[in-house]
């Protein structure tokens, strides 16, 4: 696993090389778009709301002693709360509707890095809209999976010395589906929904690594939120593609094998 997750990480190195080369910053600048403005709504949420969030959970505190500190206590924790939950909804929303546009660019980078893949395996056909429809479907699956693992950790983490287990938890899930809806552009002209899927529970860690680093960008201002689909997808193209030649070679060497031992041996 760990192994995996440094070869994830590793992915992205020429990462903007490699977009440059292909020319494909022109199929980026609507996700690019769309990931800066929600990524200013949550950045809002947190400025508007940590306070009102805060105000209403200080409100189990009867106490009229410390009633200031755990306030401020309350507003963190809500600010806290709105941001986690908040990108947890960004990586998912950006994803599904970026679908159509990171799809050709994966595809651009196959036929780049992996000719032999590209033309000797058939390819799924699909259109912008199915192509925005899987994205969709994949992504409110991963949303609702980790809502329901993050929500408990989340609340974990606020216990002293259990955070010290659950908050790398936390991250390391939220980088996981991260991971997993990188991979997914490319699984998708090669793999039906549940087979990607399956593909990508055997790859955890490859995925991980890619989406260490895709959270790790978004906090960088502004220009993480900018650039953190275009490096992560270039980098998780090359991953997926070259898990899939692996196992292309795979297929092929079984075949062999198999054909090997069905052929008669001549009697000497």
């Amino acid at each position: 696993m760990f192994k995996n997750i440094l070869k994830g990480l590793k992915s992205y190195k020429d990462s903007f090389k490699l977009i440059k080369e292909l020319k494909l910053w022109s199929f980026f600048l609507v996700p690019m778009g769309i990931s800066l403005l929600f990524g200013a709504c949550i950045f809002l949420a947190i400025y508007g709301l940590s306070d009102n969030l805060g105000r209403f959970i200080a409100g189990i505190w009867f106490w009229e002693w410390g009633k200031e500190t755990f306030t401020d206590i309350a507003t963190w924790i809500g600010g806290l709360a709105i941001a986690v939950l908040g990108f947890i909804l960004y990586k998912h929303v950006v994803m599904a509707l970026s679908a159509p546009f990171m799809s050709p660019v994966s595809e651009r980078i196959e036929k780049h890095l992996y000719p032999d893949l590209h033309d000797d395996i058939k390819h799924r056909k699909t259109s912008n809209t199915e192509q925005l429809m899987r994205g969709l479907r994949i992504n409110i699956r991963n949303l609702l999976y980790e809502i329901f693992i993050s929500v408990p950790l989340l609340f974990l983490s606020f216990i002293p010395g259990v955070n010290f287990i659950t908050t790398p938890l936390l991250f390391l899930v939220q980088a996981y589906y991260a991971g997993f809806g990188n991979m997914d552009y490319t699984l998708e002209r090669h793999y039906k929904y549940r087979d990607s899927v399956n593909f990508v529970k055997k790859s955890r860690g490859y995925a991980i690594g890619n989406g260490i680093v895709f959270m790790a960008m978004l906090f960088l201002p502004i220009i993480g939120i900018i650039l953190v689909l275009p490096v992560a997808v270039t980098a998780a193209s090359k991953t997926t593609l070259e898990l899939l030649r692996e196992r292309k070679m795979l297929v092929q060497r079984e075949q062999q094998q198999l054909e090997q031992s069905h052929t008669p041996k001549l009697e000497s």
